[in-house]
């Protein structure tokens, strides 16, 4: 069983930038594919971003010039770089491997 673990939601206002993070449990091999996932009130869960372990990378167009997902160099670990937030980024952002997802973090912007 694959642990993720993500950290680094929180509140911020529109325009802000917030960065998230995910670890996974396993390292003895690479996923992959590593993603982010995200969450809003009363809509489904939509695909935000993804990475392939070749550098292939793929964004929703909403996020698309706002967001940045990266491998931060640990085996299985993925970031995000949220800039420009606006409210209708407001989610619980979950990472995902395969059927792997970590539990979610809150990302709340408002003024």
């Amino acid at each position: 069983q694959v642990q993720l673990v993500e950290s680094g939601g929180g509140m911020v206002q529109p325009g802000g930038s917030l960065r998230l993070s995910c670890v996974a449990s396993e390292s003895s091999y690479i996923f992959y594919l590593m993603g982010w996932y995200r969450q809003a009130p009363g809509k489904q869960r939509e695909l935000v971003a993804t990475i392939a372990s070749d550098g292939a990378i793929d964004y929703a167009d909403s996020v698309k010039g706002r967001f940045t997902i990266s491998r931060n160099g640990a085996a299985n670990a993925i970031d995000l770089q949220m800039n420009s937030l606006n409210m209708e980024d407001t989610a619980v952002y979950y990472c995902n491997t395969y059927q792997f997802w970590g539990k979610g973090t809150l990302v709340t912007v408002s003024s």
